[in-house]
This record gives C-alpha cells, structure tokens and sequence, in this order.
C-alpha cells in the first residue's frame, strides 16, 4: 500500500501527496497529473512501477494539484502554473531531499515541470535526473484546435476561456456528479482516441468531479499562455521521452514534436489511434519510456549528441 501523507505550502493549501518505495530509493519518480485530473490518472504506470523496482532503487510519488483531487482549494490569483512549479519544488524538498529524481508529466503535469525549471534552475539542476512528456506542450494553445477547422476552433477557445472566467469565480464548489455523467460522451470525445476503457471514463469523471471549479476555470489562462521552448533548449543534456498521440485534440503532434526539437536527444513516441489520456490509453508505451528514461538514469548514461526520434506505436 503506499504511503499516504499531507505537504503544506507557505499559503497554506495542503497538497495530498502518495508515494511507494523507500525514502531512501537511488532515484524519485514524480509523476505530475493534468488540468482537472488527479494523481490516480498514474495508477498504471506506479502499479509497473512498483513491480519493476523490486530491490527499492526506485521511489514513485504521485500527489494531486491544487485544487484538483484531494488537494484543499487555493486563491485564486495562486492559480497558475508558476505557483504549480513552486509547489512542485516544496514537494521535491519535503518527499525527496536527497537524490536524484525524474519528473514525468502528463499535459498540465508537463508544463509544471517547464515553469519548475524556468523559476527554480538551480533547483531543478541539482535535482533533477531525467524527464518524460506526456501529452503535453511547452507552446501554450498554439497548436490546440482540437481536431477541428482553425475558424470553428477559435469559437471554441473564446467560448472555453469565457468560461472558465465564470468557473474561476465558483470557489472551492465542485461540479454536479450528474452533470458529468450527462458530459460523459463530450469528455469521451475530447480525451480518448479510437479505444477507451469504460473505466478510464469513469476514473477521468471522477477527477473532474473532484476538482474545484475555480481550478477549473482559473488555470485556464496560465495553461493558454506559457512559452518555455528556451527552458527546454537548456535542458538537453537530460535523459529525456516525449510521447503523444496521434489523435489528441488538446496537445497534438505538434506540440510533442517542438519539445523534442528543443531537447534533441529526447525520444519522440507517436501512438497511432491514441488520444490525450496516454498514460491510460497507452499504459505500455508510457511504461516502457518512462522505465527506458529511469534505467539511463540509474546507469549514469551520459547523454551525447542529438539522437534521431523515433516514432512508435
């Protein structure tokens, strides 16, 4: 069973934070969840995790934003992805003082890991061991036009963005269970690619129906405007994955193949059929990447030069 337990931030919020392994462990695994999801969206890559790291080398922690999960609400001028790269350094001090760590970040998760290294880059140099992008972007919405003409795309974003102003404003209330059941086929349609498992629905409903509505609406605009291909280009000595699919609607192609450009010798997977949700789409991809990153890590493989991405399925 993992260890349960609460990290404070000077604000005050408490974030819930979940961790298997030994204190000890030679290498931290953080993995960094997306906008209105919650740390279980990791529970098949912590279960390979655990499985794979029988002699304790590796420690797997997962912990809910905040706002989102288990997580106590925040104000709402702390809604932002530079507050998520500062808590995500308090974090990194209070789970993992020691060691070295590799940071895997799906979507929102990704883009902390981005503002981490822009705001803290002594930190994350003395700390941070090896990174794996999930379906993520380091180019705001640049290429976001979920799967659709740009001009009808357009109204769609006007419409998202007026909403989550709205939303922004709802404070620590969640959103009506049976409004997201009524949601279900939008969200299915929005997330998943050509398979989805009805459980993957329901966890995903789940997180959404946990996350508080002015983290809803109030990351929306820090999410749609970050630019970090310049923090990225200074990381390029890291072991590093990017993976993607190729039917997402929030972070397409594009987006994972700009990443891997800034970081040259990172490997680009791209999962054909697959949607934003890899982690539970694509459970053996993201394994085999984020383990792939963790044993370059604990071999102590340097990184050379620039590496040809592969693309696989």
């Amino acid at each position: 069973m993992p260890e349960r337990f609460e990290v404070g931030m000077p604000d005050g919020v408490r974030l819930h934070v979940e961790a298997t392994g030994p204190a000890d462990a030679e290498v931290t695994a953080v993995l960094l969840h997306g906008w209105t999801l919650d740390g279980r969206a990791w529970h098949r890559q912590v279960e390979a995790l655990t499985a794979a790291a029988g002699g304790g080398a590796v420690r797997v922690v997962t912990y809910d934003a905040r706002g989102h999960g288990r997580s106590s609400c925040m104000a709402l001028p702390t809604a932002t992805l530079a507050q998520l790269g500062d808590d995500l350094a308090a974090v990194l001090d209070t789970v993992a003082p020691t060691g070295r760590a590799v940071l895997v970040g799906h979507s929102m998760g990704g883009m902390t890991i981005m503002e981490y290294a822009h705001r803290h880059p002594a930190h994350f140099a003395a700390r941070t061991a090896g990174l794996v992008f999930v379906s993520t972007t380091a180019e705001g919405h640049t290429h976001t036009v979920y799967g659709l003409s740009p001009r009808i795309a357009r109204l769609i974003r006007l419409a998202e963005t007026t909403g989550a102003g709205v939303l922004a404003r709802c404070g620590s209330w969640r959103a009506p269970r049976a409004l997201l059941r009524a949601l279900q086929p939008s969200i299915r349609w929005m997330l998943f690619g050509d398979r989805c498992e009805p459980a993957d629905i329901r966890l995903v409903t789940s997180a959404v129906a946990r996350a508080s509505l002015r983290s809803i609406g109030g990351f929306r605009a820090s999410i749609g405007a970050q630019h970090r291909l310049d923090t990225l280009a200074a990381l390029a000595h890291l072991p590093a994955a990017a993976l993607v699919g190729d039917r997402d609607r929030l972070t397409p192609p594009p987006c994972a193949e700009s990443i891997a450009a800034a970081l040259p010798a990172t490997e680009l997977t791209v999962c054909p059929g697959a949607g934003h949700m890899l982690m539970m789409e694509r459970p053996d991809e993201v394994n085999s990447a984020l383990t792939g990153v963790l044993r370059r890590v604990l071999a102590g493989t340097p990184v050379g030069g620039a590496t040809s991405a592969g693309t696989g399925a």
